[in-house]
């Protein structure tokens, strides 16, 4: 005997009570992109790194993130949270592949890894995506800043990323080789 259901008007999406219950049982999946501007060779001349205002106030840098959706592909998530972050007219050029340059581990208690997120265990899928429009930042990011890959490795950006995503951030330079190992 089957139930007839009430279709979901918004699928994939939780209500924030069901949300928070899930993000303090199991570990929820993100993608984060690194944009990038690069030249006709395909090197990276800068690097896209967003300014928000935390949950406390503050002013931080981050990367684009966001979750991805039962039933979303990877793809769709990464093109998704791209024209959140970046706006409509970004043009992300997403990679061929849905192979992540690095997987990240968010845990919630600062320490126990370079990465936490202090409202639940995450794990972001990481890429690097070209970009080749106009970037106007939408939603939470307030700014979009392009910086050179060595300018992005300075400390002082990398120690004011959030969530240790300075780390993060390092990690993907050093993999593209624009750092040395």
């Amino acid at each position: 005997m089957s139930s007839v259901r009430t279709p979901d008007p918004n699928p994939g999406w939780l209500s924030d009570f069901a949300l928070e219950e899930t993000r303090g049982r199991v570990p929820i999946l993100y993608v984060e992109a690194v944009p990038v501007r690069v030249d006709s060779f395909g090197r990276v001349e800068h690097v896209g790194v967003l300014l928000r205002a935390s949950s406390t106030g503050s002013m931080t840098r981050t990367l684009v993130s966001g979750r991805v959706m039962h039933g979303e592909s990877l793809r769709g998530a990464l093109l998704r949270n791209l024209e959140k972050d970046l706006g409509p007219t970004a043009f992300p050029r997403l990679p061929l592949s849905t192979t992540p340059v690095t997987v990240a581990e968010y845990f919630p208690l600062p320490g126990i890894a370079p990465l936490h997120d202090q409202r639940q265990h995450a794990v972001a899928l990481v890429y690097v995506v070209p970009v080749t429009g106009e970037c106007a930042p939408r939603q939470d990011a307030l700014e979009l800043t392009w910086l050179t890959p060595e300018e992005a490795a300075m400390p002082e950006v990398l120690d004011d990323m959030e969530g240790g995503r300075g780390h993060l951030l390092r990690q993907v330079l050093t993999h593209l080789g624009t750092l040395p190992a």
